[in-house]
């Protein structure tokens, strides 16, 4: 839209003769997109972006859209103008009752009250069953298309596993996976996830990459390997790592927001290749290659064009065609590694080079996750200065900033932004035992309670108290692809609070998911975020203390295991943290402590021994 009409001279002199025409980025002002959407929601059109809506001048919505073709856009302009000359009451009484209807709760919106009840397995099985009605168990994700990665829901099934053991969810979790790893939707040259696929069966996508699907895989395909521990998940986690760090990342260590689906005014064309030059660059290695992705002169995808593409395992796609060799996947390596030297050489697609806080919190926790699943030192430090660039660039005089740009922050944070970055830090914490980044944790958690706490509910507004004061102040609680702001405070309350003994910090995040837990057993789509932190409620949460002179060694060794239902902390010597205090290395040896509620087990000395005791709490 911006390209046929907004750019187009005829076009935009209509809208500047009768309009005042704002643009507004809404990465940077989510607070505006997410009111005058909820406008259109009660207009009854379907909400997407471009997002066009039209307001009086106090800012109150009256009509919207999203895509037109210039010539009903240059229509809708006119009448627009023409009503409002002719028609001003009507419009502003209308205006007026989307306004009020904008000022309603949260709570009275989606039915939300407290149940008081306790936490269940039978529960989470019943959030399971609703969610498993909708698995699509042919292409994994759920029964829609286009297939939008959900990683929020992965989390939920991994950690429902973890509680049931339930062969189920590990199965459509595993099937998921694979496809978004194998499919078109993975970009097998370059690394990294795109925006979604068209098409049901993942293989061609919108181009985009985003930060925040790369966070957030990131972080599930951790979690998947050291469950599994399929090398492909591993590989991927390797893959993306370097892609992040070659293409999305500043000096100081921050992380860009996007790269965009065209380059050259084409959608995908810096990603797609013709045969004949597949043949150019391969030489000898064409006919196998193009055997495994089903490339041809004709194309697999359309206009001639291929796109790389697989539903099954590599090796085993090269076995059932009968292109295994020696050293196949150390040549397919290499192979893939050429494509990618060469597709170098191309028009690259534009980047957003905006550092969003929110987006970066969420690698902060991906990375983390990476680190722990692989044992990778390069992302431990890549971790480390994303954190201390979150801190020393976005946080300025007890206020963190949303975006930064040129060498400079700006828009102060809104609740995303403090719970992303929060939840990143207390992960932080855990691979480095740095009490800095705990604190600074704690510090932003103070904050948002401080400035974003809405006392008549329980849940946190979206925007700080002392920010622009807009026509309503919303909340936002319902996960999607990125979970709600509220959800992912509440992880990084619950985690904080755990390790420091915050029971303010804990009693809060209980407080939200008891609210929410009617809408989990409903619409447990829409909450699968929380309904993760519902998994963590469900069992007592490990508390894993190691001190003395290994306790970095033993906790890479904890690392490498799926425990979704722990803290940890540590100390080489002595600390006052609550967890670590009063607690020592027993006659110099590296110790572990494993406790629930503050009660620990009697000390052990080595990983396997703590495993064991950890494998004998119900």
């Amino acid at each position: 839209m911006e390209r046929e009409s907004f750019e187009q001279e005829s076009v935009a002199a209509v809208m500047n003769e009768n309009l005042v025409c704002i643009k507004v980025d809404r990465e940077e002002r989510p607070d505006i997109d997410a009111i005058y959407m909820d406008a259109v929601h009660m207009m009854g059109v379907r909400g997407g972006w471009p997002l066009n809506v039209f307001l009086m001048p106090d800012a109150k919505p009256f009509y919207g859209v999203t895509y037109l073709p210039p010539q009903n856009w240059v229509q809708l302009v006119n009448s627009i103008r023409n009503a409002f000359e002719n028609h001003h009451t009507e419009l502003t009484e209308s205006a007026e009752g989307f306004a009020q209807s904008l000022q309603m709760s949260e709570m009275e919106k989606y039915g939300l009250q407290s149940d008081g009840a306790a936490y269940s397995v039978e529960v989470l099985d019943a959030m399971f069953d609703r969610l498993k009605a909708r698995f699509d168990e042919m292409d994994g994700g759920m029964d829609r298309a286009p297939k939008f990665p959900m990683p929020s829901i992965y989390k939920f099934l991994l950690r429902y596993y973890d509680v049931t053991q339930n062969p189920e969810a590990l199965a459509q979790v595993e099937l998921t996976l694979n496809r978004i790893a194998l499919g078109g939707i993975y970009d097998h040259v370059g690394g990294g996830w795109a925006r979604y696929s068209v098409d049901g069966e993942w293989f061609i996508p919108h181009f985009e990459k985003m930060l925040y699907d790369n966070a957030q895989l990131l972080s599930v395909y951790a979690e998947a390997y050291s469950l599994t521990k399929n090398p492909l998940y591993e590989d991927r986690l390797r893959h993306t790592f370097d892609w992040l760090t070659l293409e999305m990342r500043n000096e100081q260590g921050g992380y860009y927001s996007a790269l965009d689906a065209d380059s050259e005014g084409v959608e995908g064309k810096y990603y797609v290749w013709e045969a004949e030059e597949l043949k150019e660059v391969l030489g000898d290695d064409f006919d196998w290659f193009a055997s495994l992705y089903e490339i041809s002169d004709a194309g697999n995808w359309e206009h001639g064009l291929n796109h790389l593409h697989l539903t099954k395992d590599i090796e085993i796609v090269a076995k059932n065609k009968g292109v295994y060799f020696d050293n196949f996947e150390n040549h397919y390596r290499e192979t893939l590694q050429k494509l990618h030297s060469h597709r170098q050489s191309r028009i690259r697609p534009g980047l957003d080079d905006k550092i969003l806080a929110s987006w970066n919190g969420l690698l902060l926790k991906g990375l983390v996750d990476a680190y722990r699943a692989s044992g990778h030192e390069t992302i431990r430090e890549s971790a480390v200065q994303l954190g201390a660039f979150l801190r020393d660039e976005m946080f300025k005089d007890g206020t963190l900033y949303h975006t930064y740009k040129n060498g400079k922050a700006t828009i102060p944070g809104f609740l995303e932004d403090y719970a992303s970055v929060s939840e990143g830090l207390v992960a932080l914490y855990q691979i480095t035992f740095d009490e800095a980044w705990l604190r600074l944790a704690e510090t932003l958690l103070d904050k948002a309670i401080s400035n974003f706490y809405d006392e008549s509910d329980g849940f946190f507004f979206f925007t700080d108290e002392k920010a622009e004061t807009l026509i309503a102040r919303k909340k936002e609680l319902l996960d999607n692809v990125i979970p709600a702001s509220n959800s992912i405070l509440a992880h990084a309350l619950y985690q904080t609070g755990t390790i420091l003994d915050r029971v303010d910090f804990v009693d809060s995040a209980d407080s939200m998911l008891d609210k929410m837990s009617r809408l989990l057993n409903t619409d447990i789509q829409v909450g699968t975020n929380w309904a993760a932190l519902y998994c963590q409620r469900v069992a007592p949460t490990a508390e894993i203390v190691i001190i003395g002179p290994e306790v970095d060694d033993f906790r890479k060794d904890f690392d490498r295991f799926f425990i979704p239902n722990r803290v940890m902390a540590g100390t080489k010597s002595t600390s006052n943290l609550p967890l670590l205090e009063g607690r020592t290395a027993i006659e110099g040896r590296t110790t572990i402590y494993v406790c629930y509620d503050k009660t620990c087990q009697l000390p052990v000395f080595s990983v396997e021994e703590a495993m064991n005791l950890l494998s004998k709490i119900d």
